[in-house]
C-alpha cells in the first residue's frame, strides 16, 4: 500500500501522527543489549519490534543506525531487520547519532520535524543526539521502554535529563495507538490489533478474549511452527 494512500488525517495539535514523523532507531545491537540492567532485554526487543511494524504499517520513515558493528556492537537484531523490512542501517563511530553526517542527513530527508527516538543505551546514545535534535528545533518523543542502561540509576538520569531538555517520553504501544487514534479507521484497524495481540501482553490477550468469548469470533490462527528439517526422522 502507497504511503499514507488511504488513511484520513489526524489532527495535530502537539500530538504523533503518521504525517508529521519520522522513528530512529539506535545502536540496537547484541552487545549494546547485552549491558542493559535496568529493563527486561527480552521486552526491550519485543517493543522496538512492535514499534518497527507500527511504523511500516502507517508508512511513517525510519532511520536505522548502528555504531562499530564489526569492531565492538555487532549485527542489529535480525528480528527487529526483519520487521523493518531488512534495511541497511547507517554505520557510525560516534556515540552520538548527531554528530554522523549521514545520519542527521538521513533525518532532514525525511523532512519531519516531530522523533519517535528509540536506542541503547539511555544515557549516551538516547541522551546526546535528543538533546542535540532538540537544540536543533525538533520535537523529541523517546519510546523509554525500548531503551534500556547499564543500571537504573543511568537510565532514570538520561530520562530526567532529556524530559528537562523538552524531550517527551513515551511507548511503544502509546504511539501506535496515537498513530491510530480511531477505532473507525477500519484500514488499518486489524493489523493494529495484530500487533497488539502479538507484542502487548496483557492488552493483547484481552483483545482476543473480547474477541472470541464476547464476539464469538474465530480464534487467531498463527502459522504452525516448523520443526527444522535436519531434526526430523
Amino acid at each position: 500500500m502507497p504511503q499514507n494512500a488511504y488513511r484520513p488525517k489526524l489532527s495535530e495539535k502537539g500530538l504523533l501522527t503518521p504525517d508529521n514523523c519520522v522513528v530512529t532507531m539506535i545502536d540496537l545491537q547484541p552487545q549494546m543489549l547485552f549491558g542493559v540492567c535496568n529493563f527486561d532485554r527480552q521486552a526491550i526487543i519485543n517493543n522496538n519490534v512492535a514499534l518497527a511494524k507500527a511504523a511500516r504499517l502507517f508508512g511513517v520513515p525510519f532511520v536505522l543506525s548502528t555504531v562499530e558493528s564489526k569492531g565492538f556492537s555487532g549485527n542489529t537484531w535480525p528480528q527487529l531487520l526483519a520487521a523493518l523490512g531488512n534495511p541497511m542501517p547507517i554505520e557510525r563511530t560516534t556515540m552520538n547519532s548527531w554528530d554522523d553526517k549521514n545520519f542527521v542527513a538521513a533525518v532532514q530527508k525525511s523532512n519531519r520535524k516531530k522523533i519517535v527516538l528509540a536506542g541503547l543505551w539511555t544515557e549516551t546514545c538516547v541522551a546526546l543526539p535528543t538533546i542535540q535534535m532538540i537544540h536543533d528545533g525538533y520535537d523529541v518523543f523517546v519510546a523509554e521502554d525500548c531503551c534500556g542502561d547499564v543500571s537504573a540509576l543511568s537510565h532514570d538520569n538520561a530520562m530526567k535529563r532529556i524530559v528537562q531538555a523538552g524531550a517527551k517520553p513515551v511507548t511503544a504501544l502509546s504511539v501506535l495507538l496515537e498513530w491510530q487514534r480511531d477505532w473507525a479507521h477500519k484500514d488499518t484497524y486489524d493489523a493494529v490489533m495484530d500487533i497488539a495481540k502479538l507484542h502487548f501482553g496483557v492488552y493483547g490477550v484481552g483483545v482476543e478474549y473480547a474477541y472470541t468469548m464476547v464476539h464469538k469470533a474465530p480464534p487467531t490462527k498463527y502459522p504452525e511452527y516448523v520443526i527444522p528439517a535436519a531434526m526430523q526422522h
